[in-house]
């Protein structure tokens, strides 16, 4: 049988439980679901704020606009990226009318506080830090560039759920920070995602925005009373990027596994960094002290990532690349070569099978054929 990437593992009859009460009180849209899964995020995390989404690109679109317009930044002013991410994150600085300025990557492969030092302009309002697969990097010496500065620090969190750094949230310290809830992440809904702003001023107006601009949405209307409860305002020029309450359903349920799934998925990464441990042809990526890392991904760098990604297909085990550095793409090529370490990464990087469904004796395969191709 062939050993996927990621395959998502739902707890099927809960969801169906959650779902089910949605369908039979007709209510499957934003409402009584959405509302229950932020609160229940926002005692998990600690966050003061939490708005369930319909995914988390639209959260990164949320904040950078909302970012922009209640600090009057202007057209083309810069944001500290890293080129190693997907692409949704410098897609939401871009259509925000900013300019993504990429900084390099360290050992962790998130942002280089040394390489971000040199980019910060008379233009730099904010730095967005990614965890790329759950890990932490060097976000505390982020969050002082950020202080020092006078710059806004968003976190995008789309791999982070459940990571902690010195037992807390890293997002809790963020002006913003965007989860992810996609299919594949580590809390599988089909599509979703919550975004977490420090400020409760800018979370209400995060939730006028995300329903094109309405100022009471559907669910706020049916529970209000008067003759007037259809009635509503139009402040802004919205998007329709709120969430569901199937999606919040699942959610719901998923949150109850995640500490356990994590817990698994860190058990994998370590079956793998024990299996390379003497091969000094494949490296893998560090994790820094105090950080309980997600483990989104696991990714080993290999002189010849493509043959080997080629001759595991052959075996029928399909790992992944994560990611192909942004500035190789035509949108950014403006910064193409100014990121030797992310390009040597995104060239060399492999992430291997990780997921709920795997055994040791699958895991045991992928390590054995890795070995295989690296020391031939």
């Amino acid at each position: 049988m062939a050993i996927q990437l990621f395959v998502p593992t739902f707890d099927v009859e809960a969801c169906l439980s959650e779902i089910r009460e949605c369908l039979e009180k007709g209510w499957p849209g934003m409402g009584f679901k959405t509302l229950a899964f932020e609160e229940e995020w926002k005692k998990y995390t600690g966050h003061k704020n939490a708005y369930f989404l319909n995914s988390a690109t639209a959260g990164l679109n949320l904040a950078f606009d909302i970012l922009k317009e209640n600090n009057n930044w202007a057209d083309n002013d810069e944001v500290i990226t890293t080129p190693l991410t997907f692409i949704s994150t410098n897609h939401a600085i871009a259509l925000a009318g900013l300019k993504p300025v990429f900084a390099d990557v360290d050992e962790y492969l998130c942002l280089d506080p040394e390489s971000v030092k040199k980019m910060i302009t008379k233009k730099t309002k904010a730095i967005i830090f990614v965890g790329l697969g759950g890990n932490t990097g060097r976000y505390e010496e982020i969050k002082k560039i950020c202080k020092d500065n006078g710059l806004k620090l968003i976190l995008d969190a789309a791999h982070m759920s459940g990571t902690r750094l010195n037992g807390k949230f890293p997002g809790l310290d963020a002006d913003v920070a965007v989860y992810s809830f996609q299919a594949v992440k580590n809390l599988p809904t089909a599509d979703s995602g919550m975004i977490c702003f420090a400020d409760e001023k800018l979370d209400k107006e995060a939730r006028v925005k995300a329903w094109l601009g309405i100022n009471k949405d559907t669910y706020a209307r049916t529970s209000a009373g008067g003759n007037y409860k259809w009635k509503y305002d139009v402040e802004y020029i919205g998007n329709k990027y709120h969430g569901n309450s199937i999606m919040a359903a699942i959610g719901l349920v998923q949150l109850r596994h995640l500490e356990e799934d994590n817990e698994y998925r860190r058990k994998i990464a370590a079956q793998y960094r024990a299996g390379f441990a003497k091969c000094d042809k494949i490296k893998t990526v560090p994790i820094p002290e105090g950080c309980l890392n997600s483990q989104h991904l696991f990714q080993i760098i290999v002189d010849d990532r493509d043959g080997l990604l080629a001759f595991l297909n052959e075996n029928d085990i399909y790992p992944g690349v994560h990611y192909i550095e942004n500035t190789q793409y035509r949108m950014y090529d403006y910064a193409k070569g100014t990121c030797p370490k992310a390009t040597y990464v995104s060239d060399h990087v492999l992430s291997l099978p990780l997921h709920m469904r795997l055994t040791e004796a699958d895991v045991n395969l992928v390590i054995e054929k890795v070995l295989e191709y690296v020391q031939k």
